[in-house]
């Protein structure tokens, strides 16, 4: 299946991806890091690693996390971090509607005949998207 996947790239070592985006839902979904972390077959380690280079990276957090204690511990996107993922989310729909037709031809029948991109002029491919 072919399929879109958007990854940015902020800076050195600054990247957000799907991996992290879905990392970010999954602390929502499940208000902590280590069910998260759990729920996408990872470590605590793993998932708090990647959070903190998320926090560091932005400068801010993306996640809250409270302390644990009697009540028990947790974990909540903050505004920034539910921001994060829902732009990253839009993008992601809009970029899968404009490279539609592209995918389209990629991942037509095996047996089906099609020119391949690179012998199409670019500028006619432009006026596709």
């Amino acid at each position: 299946m072919t399929r879109l996947s958007i990854r940015i790239d902020l800076g050195p070592g600054h990247r957000v991806g799907p991996g992290k985006v879905r990392l970010l839902e999954a602390v929502a979904e499940h208000g902590s890091i280590s069910a998260a972390g759990r729920a996408l077959g990872m470590s605590y380690r793993r998932a708090w690693t990647l959070i903190e280079a998320l926090n560091a990276g932005f400068g801010r957090p993306v996640v809250e996390a409270q302390a644990g204690g009697r009540a028990g511990g947790g974990a909540r996107l903050s505004s920034f971090g539910a921001g994060l993922v829902a732009d990253y989310r839009a993008l992601e729909r809009a970029a899968e509607r404009a490279a539609a037709p592209f995918l389209a031809r990629l991942s037509g029948p095996d047996d089906a005949p099609r020119d391949h991109p690179a012998q199409e002029n670019p500028a006619d491919i432009a006026q596709e998207y």
